[in-house]
C-alpha cells in the first residue's frame, strides 16, 4: 500500500459547546467535517499558516491564539478508482481565542481554497463520529468531548 505524509496547522474555535468545522471537498476527509487549516506554504511559520488557512477556509481573521496540541493520526484513503493510500496526518493545533469577521458558510473552490466548501458552527453533542475527520475527532476528545 502506498504511503503519504501530510503536515498542517489547524484552528480550534469552540464556544458555547459548538465547534467551527469546514465541509471537506477533497482529500482523505472528502465529505466529512474537519478542522479549518491545512498545509504550509514554503517559508511560512506555523502561525502564518494558521492565519492564512483560517482566512481562506472560513473568512475569519485570527487575532489571538495559543498552541494547544501537536499530534498525528494514520488514516486510510481510497484515492481515485482503486488506489489505497495510508496517510500519516501530522497536525499542529491552536485554540483560537479571538478573531474578527463572520464565517462564510459557502466558499468556492479556487486557487487559494482547494478543499473547503464553507464553515459552520456545529453543536458538539449532535456530531456523529462517522461524520467527522480523524484529526477533528482526536482534538475534540482532548478538549473533553466524546462523540457517539
Amino acid at each position: 500500500m502506498k504511503e503519504h505524509k501530510h503536515l498542517g496547522c489547524y484552528g480550534l474555535v469552540v464556544k458555547d459547546d459548538k465547534i467551527l468545522l469546514i465541509k471537506k471537498k477533497t482529500g482523505p476527509y472528502d465529505g466529512l467535517l474537519d478542522l479549518p487549516g491545512g498545509s504550509f506554504e514554503f517559508g511560512e511559520t506555523p502561525e502564518e499558516t494558521l492565519k492564512r488557512e483560517m482566512l481562506e477556509e472560513t473568512s475569519l481573521e485570527v487575532i489571538k491564539y495559543q498552541l494547544f496540541d501537536a499530534s498525528s493520526v494514520v488514516v486510510e484513503w481510497k484515492y481515485g478508482d482503486n488506489t489505497n493510500i495510508l496517510v500519516h496526518h501530522v497536525g499542529i493545533f491552536y485554540q483560537i481565542l479571538e478573531y474578527q469577521n463572520e464565517i462564510r458558510k459557502d466558499i468556492s473552490i479556487d486557487n487559494q481554497n482547494d478543499d473547503s466548501l464553507g464553515a459552520e458552527f456545529y453543536e458538539i453533542k449532535n456530531l456523529k463520529k462517522e461524520d467527522v475527520s480523524a484529526i477533528a475527532l482526536m482534538e475534540l476528545e482532548k478538549l473533553g468531548y466524546s462523540l457517539s
